[in-house]
């Protein structure tokens, strides 16, 4: 089932019981984070008696979706947060009853045969036809955009815009945040090489009413469209990528500016003089229907885009319409809408901000992106998310890509069997992996592969494990690896890309990665000695034990 909107997302949120509407005051600044926080962390590990036992009792694990109705400073404003916050609530946004389905989804697709011939093949083949068609995204009107029942693009005689972003209830998550932050924003960009669209979801800073930071990490897609554009400007689009680091001397009294290493990367010089004026349209989409949200944080190959992702999760198109300051394409049903640009070379301080790792990311410099325009429907619903100490929203989100993108990766490492992210390790952290064993020294190859595959090549730590081990049973795997390694034997280290926001690497996005190899060891690994089963009790005897339970009254 798709959802129209946020708004129709919502309704069935209520009807089944998944949201609670606050009306009582608070603030969207630290209050609503702190509430947020508590419901999120219902039926965790070491819940804080705050939350209560009556909360726990009422609702499952990651508690409800909240709906703050009335939002102090912002009468008449709305702030949904948490919307994706249960294992129900991710499945309900993709309209199935469970994430795996979505997976049996790109198998099925995946393992699509060309027909033998035959009419009858042909026709079998229909359904999955259909179900590809359905991923296109589909231009409409203005008129017939929700998202442009009000436009605010106007100046007045003095220059200044008549819109401010200041007018939404938009959230300081953590004491020590830089400032505000819009913090589920999908964000558009375009390659200037290529032409495909992104959509991506980074944080952005709020400066002032027109002004914003933008989050874009190095390795991410839209760094690497802004990346181009600076090739662009200064006439440096050739192939050779020996030739992208480029040094042009300054032709105006500007001077030169160095583009640090941090958000950008690959361009140590570019004269100012001839950057003024070049810019990278952007536009933020914020309050789409659920599974339009959800897409701008897959890791999808960037020739695939977003837009034809959350068709495929939605079995309906997506429909969009046309920017009015910018030649960029949204979500015609998203609540605001904001237009704008990044000028390239114009970068700014952002943070720090609470993140997703439980720690505060520093302060670093970022493009700064400027709005032309702000759209909106009338009465607009601002969503937003919270990230900090696990568990929270995203490891919801986390763990929905982890098993909708498990087909993908068991086409690249066949041998995979299963995987699993645990939360703690706030998804770049630690991956465990399962596989068949077929020849010795299979599991680096296996280390190998995930390293090199997107944005999977960040995890610090991977451990793998034999088919027989359940991934998602941490005692199980704790029990395997302490027993099945020898540490110098077992344990490998490289050096490579690591994440952003990884505050104990040696260095900025470079440091150390580990491996462990606790599969069971063969003869031809080095191993002379037998081998332990594990223990383990006869079929025969469960059996017998297993017709007798109900009668022993434990």
């Amino acid at each position: 089932m798709a959802y129209d909107d946020l708004r129709d997302w919502i309704k069935t949120l209520e009807k089944q019981g998944e949201l609670k509407r606050i009306r009582e005051e608070v603030s969207p600044e630290l209050e609503i984070t702190e509430i947020t926080d508590r419901v999120s962390k219902i039926g965790a590990r070491g819940r804080s008696r705050a939350e209560g036992k009556a909360a726990s009792a009422k609702y499952a694990p990651g508690g409800p979706a909240l709906l703050f109705e009335n939002v102090k400073g912002h009468p008449g404003h709305k702030v949904l947060i948490n919307q994706f916050g249960s294992e129900r609530r991710m499945a309900l946004a993709l309209g199935v009853e469970k994430v795996d389905e979505i997976a049996e989804r790109i198998t099925g697709l995946m393992n699509v045969k060309p027909p033998a011939g035959g009419l009858l093949d042909k026709l079998k083949m229909l359904p999955q036809l259909a179900e590809l068609a359905k991923v296109f995204p589909k231009t409409v009107a203005a008129k017939d955009a929700p998202c442009k029942e009000v436009v605010l693009k106007t100046k007045d005689s003095d220059g200044r815009a008549n819109f401010d972003l200041n007018a939404f209830p938009i959230l300081k998550c953590w004491p020590f945040d830089g400032g505000r932050f819009i913090t589920l924003p999908c964000v558009h960009t375009r390659d200037p090489r290529s032409g495909r669209r992104n959509i991506g979801m980074y944080r952005m800073q709020v400066y002032d009413g027109q002004t914003t930071g933008m989050h874009w990490q190095r390795q991410k897609v839209a760094a690497e469209h802004y990346r181009n554009a600076l090739r662009a400007a200064v006439g440096e689009m050739s192939d050779n990528p020996l030739s992208a680091a480029v040094s042009v001397m300054a032709e105006s009294a500007g001077g030169a500016v160095t583009i640090p290493d941090g958000p950008v990367g690959g361009l140590p010089q570019v004269a100012v003089g001839s950057l003024k004026g070049s810019r990278l349209e952007v536009a933020v989409a914020i309050g789409t229907d659920p599974a339009t949200t959800f897409s701008a944080i897959v890791p999808a190959p960037p020739e695939v885009e977003e837009f034809m992702i959350a068709g495929f999760l939605r079995g309906e198109a997506v429909e969009i319409v046309k920017c009015e300051t910018v030649d960029l394409e949204v979500p015609a049903h998203a609540e605001i809408v904001l237009e704008g640009y990044v000028e390239l070379g114009e970068l700014r301080a952002e943070g720090p901000f609470g993140d997703h790792t439980g720690f505060y990311t520093m302060t670093d410099e970022y493009p700064v992106f400027h709005l032309t325009c702000i759209t909106h429907r009338k009465d607009p619903i601002y969503a937003a998310t919270i990230v900090g100490k696990p568990p929270m929203e995203d490891a919801w989100m986390g763990h929905a890509v982890e098993r909708i993108f498990l087909p993908a990766m068991k086409m690249t490492i066949p041998e995979l069997v299963d995987v699993h992210l645990p939360v703690e390790a706030v998804f770049h952290n630690l991956m465990i992996v399962s596989m068949r064993k077929s020849y010795p020294g299979q599991a680096r190859k296996v280390m190998n592969a995930i390293w090199s595959l997107g944005q999977a090549m960040f995890t610090k730590c991977i451990v793998v494990v034999d088919e027989d081990c359940d991934v998602h049973d941490m005692g199980e795997v704790v029990l395997r690896v302490a027993n099945n390694i020898d540490p110098e034997r077992d344990i490998q280290f490289i050096l490579g890309p690591v994440d952003s926001l990884d505050h104990a690497s040696r260095l900025p996005n470079y440091g150390s990665k580990m491996g462990v190899d606790a599969t069971r060891k063969w003869k031809a690994e080095g191993f002379n000695r037998p081998w332990p089963a594990m223990i383990e009790m006869d079929a025969a005897t469960k059996a017998k034990i297993d017709a007798i339970w109900s009668k022993l009254g434990i």
